[in-house]
Order: C-alpha cells, then structure tokens, then sequence
C-alpha cells in the first residue's frame, strides 16, 4: 500500500497549487478559474474533489448549451470538463480502480467534445493502449501522400487528455495527432503497469491508426486524411519524452522526435515522495518503480538515436532532479538541437509562447522533409 500521509502535511497544498497552476495553464485552464477551484483546498486531500467539482460544472454547462443547439459552446465545455477531471486524478491515488475511474470521466468528455467539435476524430484502443486520433482541416505535403502524424506521449502523472494546447499547434500545422494513454495511463491506471514494454504499447497503437486511416481512404471515408506511414514523428512530455525517445529508438517509423522537459536519468533517492508514490502506482509496486527508474536514461539511447533529428525542449528553472540538461547531451547526443528557455518550469507551463510555437514548426519542417531513416 502506498503511504500517502505526507499528502497532508503542512503548507504542501499551496506549494503543490502552485507548482501545478502553469501546468493547469498549459492544459487549457483558465488560470483565474483555476484560482478560485483551488482557493479553499488546504490539504491535498481535498484537491481532488475540487477538481471533480469544477469538471461536473463544466459538463453540466454542456448540456445545457446542447439541449440549446450550441454545439460549439457544449463542445469547448466538455473540452473544459475533460481537463479538470484529468487534473482530479493527478494526485497518486493508491486505489487503481479508481484512478482508472476518474480518468475514465476525462475520456468520456473529450469525446464528448470532440464528436461535437471534431467529428472525425477517431479512438484508436487496445488492450494495452487508448488514444485520440486527431485529424487536421487541411492536409499539408505533398498532394495525394497523406498528412504527417505526430505521436504525443504523455508522462508520469499525465494522460491523452492534458495536452490540448501542443495538439491543437500540431493539427492548426496540418499535422495528425494520436494522443494515447500507454500500460498505467489515464484509462490504463487499472490495468496494464507502466514499465519497459510502453514502446510496444506505442508500437501497436501506431499499427492501429495506420490500419485505421488506410481502411477509410479506401472506401473513401476519410476525406482524404490518410496517415503518411513515412512522415511518423513522436513528442514526449516529462517522462513521456523517455517513453518517446524509446519508442523512436526501436521504431523505424519514427523519423523524428521532440522531448519536452523529459529526464536525462532518474535517481530514486533524489525524488520527492509525491514522485516516488506516483511512480510506484503507475507501475504496479516500488520495486517495479526501482526498476523503471533505473532504466531511465537518455544515454543509454543514445546510439539509437544518433540519426534520428531529434529536438530537446528545457526549462532553465525545472526543478525535477534528473531532466535533460545541455552538458549531458553534448556528449551523448551532439547532434540534437537544443531549445532552451531559461525562465521556463517543467513543462514550460509558464512560457508557451517561447517553446510551443517554434516546436510545432519544427516538427512539420522536419516532417515534410524526412527521408527514410538511416
């Protein structure tokens, strides 16, 4: 069982608060609205009801809107709803069952909001993975080849369902996007556990989407949005971008890749309980989480990665012990370009104008001018 009393330890709801609202930010939440949801939670404890409170409020307001025939104003509330119900479940909920629940109403609004707002958007499952497909308006490319796709990985605490802001740079660059939950993610915190096997997870939900768009373009469903297999590229986030650097390392249909505040190396003892804790439910006890933490480590990549045109997004002020840092990459990885913003935090909640924007471009950039990997 996970100790989870230091949840309740003074003064650790407001650092955690936060620590937390550029995050919320950056996930699409009005940072107004999130002062007032997070105004009277004193202890962690109470964090997620709060959250769960404000995404009930949302959905509600949606079909209101519905019942009215608005679609768009029920879409952008589901769209809302879906993120707060998302941010109930970050704290390290010791109850798989019911992390997987409270993710599970996160799943349900994004659908919500996009079978009104995006309606050919797609859900691509298994049994080990669960994502949004994402199809762009306009097709970029070459003419008849398909539209690129973008592979977004989520981290430690994280879902498909936070990164709307990098999703929707992505698809306003004609870019595809397939947000998924891997092996103890989101919808996944019940079953499978995070651990060395998320790139075959990746892997198949890859497999999957390819499967899906060719089946469409054939009988001519798809309004010409069929995945180009050879323009795959794959973006992490915090311990995403390990999941996402392993994936493109032993995946040749990656032919790009771009880690947001992702770790270098991880040392359990360096990390916080809140970490520790996480990591141990995610990936089923602590000694798995011992285990998955070891394995963390950029350099052993490395030679995998060395032709691959890889781009490594940092916050100057991350906190996390462990994330990449541009030392240890002029040995490992002399090749990768380096975009460095030293006000960010992790994440760069707090300097999406900075990061976002030229990470989106290079991503279609690298995208429309990949060759087959070396």
């Amino acid at each position: 069982m996970i100790e989870l009393s230091f949840l309740d330890a003074p003064g650790l709801a407001a650092g955690f608060i936060a620590e937390t609202r550029p995050r919320a930010h950056g996930a699409g939440i009005d940072p107004y609205e999130y002062d007032r949801v997070t105004a009277a939670v004193d202890s962690l404890l109470h964090w997620p009801d709060a959250c769960r409170t404000a995404a009930l409020a949302h959905r509600a307001r949606a079909e209101r809107a519905a019942a009215r025939g608005r679609r768009r104003t029920a879409g952008q509330h589901h769209r809302l709803a879906a993120r707060w119900f998302h941010l109930a479940a970050l704290l390290p909920d010791p109850d798989r069952e019911r992390a997987a629940a409270v993710a599970a109403e996160a799943d349900r609004s994004m659908g919500d909001s996009l079978a009104l707002l995006e309606p050919r958007a797609r859900r691509i499952s298994g049994e080990d993975y669960a994502g949004w497909l994402r199809l762009p308006t306009e097709q970029a490319g070459q003419e008849g080849a398909g539209v690129p796709l973008v592979v977004l990985v989520p981290g430690m605490d994280s879902a498909k369902e936070e990164f709307h802001r990098p999703a929707d740079a992505l698809l306003d660059r004609g870019l595809a996007v397939l947000a998924v939950d891997g092996p103890g993610q989101g919808v996944l915190a019940a079953g499978p556990a995070l651990g060395p096997d998320h790139r075959h997870a990746l892997g198949r939900a890859l497999d999957h989407t390819l499967d899906h768009t060719l089946d469409r373009a054939l009988d001519h469903t798809s309004d010409g949005a069929r995945v180009d297999p050879d323009r795959i590229a794959v973006i992490g986030l915090s311990l995403g971008g390990h999941l996402a650097a392993d994936f493109a390392a032993h995946d040749p249909r990656v032919r790009a890749a771009a880690l947001v505040s992702g770790p270098y190396r991880l040392d359990w003892d360096a990390l916080v309980p809140f970490v520790t804790a996480t990591l141990t439910r995610r990936c089923g006890d602590e000694a798995a989480a011992r285990a998955f933490t070891a394995r963390v480590d950029l350099a052993a990549l490395a030679p995998r990665l060395r032709h691959l045109p890889l781009l490594l997004v940092e916050g100057g002020r991350d906190r996390i012990p462990g994330v990449t840092n541009a030392d240890a990459l002029t040995a490992d990885l002399p090749h990768a370009e380096l975009l460095h913003v030293p006000h960010g935090n992790h994440l760069l909640g707090n300097a999406l104008p900075d990061w976002l924007p030229d990470t989106a471009d290079w991503l279609a950039d690298t995208l429309a001018t990949t060759g087959p990997r070396a």
